[in-house]
Formats: structure tokens, C-alpha cells, sequence
């Protein structure tokens, strides 16, 4: 801002040379008149010249307002923004990890503010022994695609292994965790209880309760905010790895706060849900400054994808939107394969203009359509037109995002009937396992009614407020 300020300061000199310049004007025309040379208005020249001075002050002092602003904003941005677990635990010089030897789950989620691996920062922790890394979905360095298989290997990097846990096995096998004192996590997670990460972590946890291994929890936002809760618990027999909690299917909860609830509350039984609680001793290494009505975006910490479909800070809360309905193949396509993956539902067969309009009819609080026109370059509509409606959140706490896909669903049936989704879906029992239930299936095919399936989707969520709210470590 110094520039500014000696633009200013240069400008008033420039004003002040003005006055002389009008006390000899009267002298200098006369001269020019004598010459018989044309007179040029002085004054007129000289107000023009005042204006423009004027308005370049004008603009000076708005810059100068605009800075003051922008760094106004800079400093509130900094005031907020986040520091992840990695960098506290670097701050309180690895403690708890000096003189052991060590495990860690992660994958390329796992980084700083500056993003610097968390394995390297482990890998090179003065007194800290990083001996072993562990592979989700989508492996240690982020190279394999949704549901393919995670091998063992060697870090290029490092030279460390890498054990997969999410293949033959995704329980660490006793041999798996020989000679590891402690384990550490360190994934980004969605806060949607179908994405497998948290399903790993809980078979980590009770892997190592069985070996007697520390497990510490490197906490990171819940990108869709600590309010959001929507759906309901996991029944009895339909527990799986997209759904191993009795939880909500939206648990605004921090990873590092699931862990504490699970592992306290008896939570963590098996991929199965039939087996005996575990229970581990646990650590959770804090983040500073997050809040519980932050969405991602105001965090101030860099977006790496968990996984490729999974592009963007507000991607989550698409995958919440729409996920469950992508469980149903050769029903709608919902923006896998195109640029919009989780934003968008659509057919070749569909109207995209009627599609919205019956939409817009339910006047859905908090979300808005628009119509699309959209060739997909991947999946079984790669190449084809496909119509159908993005859409947009306006009041995100109003809306119920988890409904969305389902007022879709409904709208698809009272306009194309003979398209409804459970009657041209080719594969159905992932859905049942997603939703934690085949009540939401059995029920809404019915009449393809939301308002039939709303009161059981929202039940549970009361009672689990209560329950987690001792778990919350940040207000």
C-alpha cells in the first residue's frame, strides 16, 4: 500500500502547481493575442486538469479501501484457518511416537498445509522409527480405481511396505503388524458412512486391540460440516464394509471423534456387526481451529481427492446427494464418467426441461435444478446425449441432501412409469447395503413416495446427537 500512499501525496503537489499556473494565464493571453496566435482556454484546461487529478485521487482512495479490505479478509482467513492433526503432532514434537516403531494408514489425503506427505514427515521424525505403510481403497499413493484390488509392494519413496488392506484382507493380519508399537491414521475422510475408510479404521483398531498396538488418530475435518446428520442406523443383517456402524448415513463427526465413539460405545464389531465389541487404546491428536459449522472450503486447507470421483471440496456432499441412487445400475447416470461426478442425474430417455419442472414443483427447501444436456466419455452412456438436471444448494443446513437423489427417483416415476428404479435396475442388494436397510427399498418402491420413507430415514437421528455429543472435541 506504500505506492498508494506516495501516489496521493504526488497528486496534492500536482494540485498545488495548478495556482500559479491560473495567476499568470491573464499575462501569458495577452502576449498571445498581440501575436495574433489563437487563444487556448487555460481555465477550461486547468478545471480539466483538476478533474482528472480528482478522479485519480478518487481512485487512489478507493484502492486504498479495497486493500485495507483484502487484507481484512486475508487476516480473518487467517484467524481461521485450520491445522490438521499431522502438523499439531509435529508441534508437540511427535510425542507419543518417539522411540517406537511405527505402522501408518494413509494414502495422498494424508499431507500438511503445505502438502508434505505424512509419510515423509514420519519417515523423517527425529527419534520416530517409521517401519511399515498400510493401503485402503485406493492404496497408499492414490493409483487404484474405486473397488480394484490394493496389492502389497515397496514404496518407491522410502523403500518402507506397503501392506494392502484392501484386497485378500482388509483386517492387518498378526504378521501384517509384527514389530509396530504404534499405528497411525491419517486419511481424509467424507463423513459418509458407505466410503470404506472408516470401515478400515475400525478393522485397524480392532486388529491392534488384538496385538496390544497403540492406534492414534490423526483428526481432519468432516467436510460436510459437524451439523450435518442425516439417515438412519444400520439394521440388524446389514452390516458390510459401506456400512459396519450403528450409525447414521451423514454423522457429523470428525474421523478422530467416530473413533472415540465407536471404540467407546461398543460400536466396532466386525465388518458383520456380529462379532464382539473391540477395543483399543487410542489417541486422537486434535486439529486446531476447526468449527463445527465449517464446510471444507472455509477451512482453508487444501482439497487432495480421496479417491477420483471425489474431485472437489463440495464433491462429499454430492457423493451424499447422489450415491445411493448410483447404486442402481442402468438407472440414471449420475455424472461418473463426465465432469460432474455425484452433480447430475440423467438418461438418454429423459426430458431434461420436464425433469426440472416437476422438480422445482416440490419446492424442496434449500436446493435448485437446472436442465443439462451432457455427453458422458466413460461408462455405459460414453458418447451419448444425455439430458437430465444438476443441481445446486442454496441453503445447505435447510436441505436434505440425502433426500435429493430420492424426490429424483420419485419425479422419474411419476413421468416415465414404465423407468422406475427398481424396475429397470439391474443390481439392487448394494443399495439395500448402503442404506443400512432394505426398508428404504421394500417401502419406496410401493408408491415412489419420499414422504413415504422420510420418517424412517430421520428417526434415528436424535437419539444419536445425544450419543456423540460426549465425543465432540470441538464446539
Amino acid at each position: 500500500m506504500r505506492w498508494v500512499l506516495n501516489y496521493l501525496v504526488a497528486a496534492c503537489l500536482m494540485l498545488a502547481l495548478l495556482v500559479p499556473v491560473e495567476a499568470s494565464a491573464a499575462s501569458r493571453r495577452k502576449k498571445k493575442q498581440v501575436a495574433a496566435v489563437p487563444v487556448v482556454n487555460t481555465d477550461s484546461l486547468i478545471a480539466a486538469r483538476a478533474d482528472s487529478l480528482a478522479l485519480c485521487l478518487a481512485d487512489s482512495l478507493a484502492a486504498v479501501k479495497a486493500d485495507s479490505l483484502v487484507a481484512a479478509r486475508m487476516e480473518a482467513r487467517a484467524a481461521q484457518e485450520v491445522i490438521p492433526g499431522i502438523e499439531v503432532l509435529v508441534s508437540r514434537d511427535f510425542a507419543g511416537l518417539k522411540g517406537k516403531r511405527v505402522g501408518l494408514v494413509t494414502n495422498p489425503t494424508g499431507v500438511d498445509r503445505q502438502l508434505h506427505s505424512t509419510i515423509d514427515i514420519l519417515y523423517h521424525a527425529p527419534g520416530v522409527e517409521l517401519v511399515a505403510l498400510y493401503g485402503p481403497e485406493h492404496g497408499v499413493r492414490g493409483d487404484a480405481y474405486a473397488g480394484a484390488e490394493v496389492k502389497d509392494f515397496k514404496d518407491p519413496v522410502t523403500g518402507l511396505p506397503v501392506h494392502s488392506i484392501y484386497g485378500a484382507t482388509r483386517k492387518p493380519t498378526q504378521e501384517m503388524l509384527k514389530g509396530i508399537d504404534v499405528m497411525v491414521y491419517d486419511i481424509q475422510d467424507t463423513g459418509i458412512r458407505s466410503y470404506t475408510f472408516i470401515s478400515s479404521l475400525g478393522l485397524v483398531m480392532e486388529a491392534c486391540a488384538e496385538a496390544g498396538i497403540e492406534v492414534m488418530v490423526l483428526d481432519r475435518p468432516n467436510p460436510l460440516g459437524g451439523l450435518k446428520v442425516e439417515g438412519s442406523y444400520v439394521e440388524p443383517g446389514f452390516h458390510s464394509f459401506v456400512s459396519q456402524y450403528r450409525i447414521p448415513y451423514l454423522y457429523g463427526l470428525t474421523v478422530g471423534e467416530l473413533a472415540l465413539l465407536i471404540n467407546e460405545e461398543g460400536l466396532n464389531c466386525g465388518q458383520n456387526g456380529k462379532q464382539t465389541p473391540a477395543h483399543c487404546q487410542l489417541t486422537v491428536v486434535p486439529m486446531e481451529g476447526w468449527k463445527r459449522e465449517m464446510l471444507y472450503p472455509e477451512t482453508g486447507l487444501p482439497w487432495v481427492l480421496p479417491s477420483p470421483n471425489i474431485p472437489h471440496p463440495t464433491s462429499p456432499g454430492c457423493c451424499a446427494s447422489a450415491g445411493i441412487c448410483g447404486e442402481l445400475y442402468n438407472f440414471l447416470n449420475i455424472g461418473i464418467g463426465y465432469t460432474l461426478p455425484f452433480e447430475v442425474f440423467g438418461a438418454t430417455w429423459v426430458d431434461a426441461d420436464r425433469l426440472k419442472e416437476r422438480l422445482d414443483s416440490y419446492g424442496l427447501p434449500g436446493v435448485e435444478f437446472r436442465a443439462i444436456h451432457y455427453k458422458p466419455f466413460a461408462g455405459s452412456s460414453a458418447g451419448k446425449m444425455v439430458q437430465g438436471v444438476q443441481y445446486f444448494y442454496t441453503d445447505y443446513l435447510a436441505a436434505d441432501i440425502t433426500l435429493t437423489q430420492f424426490y429424483v427417483m420419485q419425479a422419474v416415476a411419476e413421468l416415465w412409469p414404465t423407468k422406475k428404479a427398481f424396475e429397470v435396475a439391474s443390481r439392487v442388494g448394494l443399495f439395500d447395503k448402503v442404506c443400512g436397510s432394505d426398508y428404504i427399498r421394500t417401502t419406496f418402491c410401493k408408491r415412489y413416495k419420499v414422504e413415504d420413507i422420510a420418517s424412517f430415514w430421520r428417526k434415528d437421528v436424535a437419539d444419536f446427537c445425544r450419543l456423540s455429543e460426549k465425543y465432540k472435541l470441538y464446539r
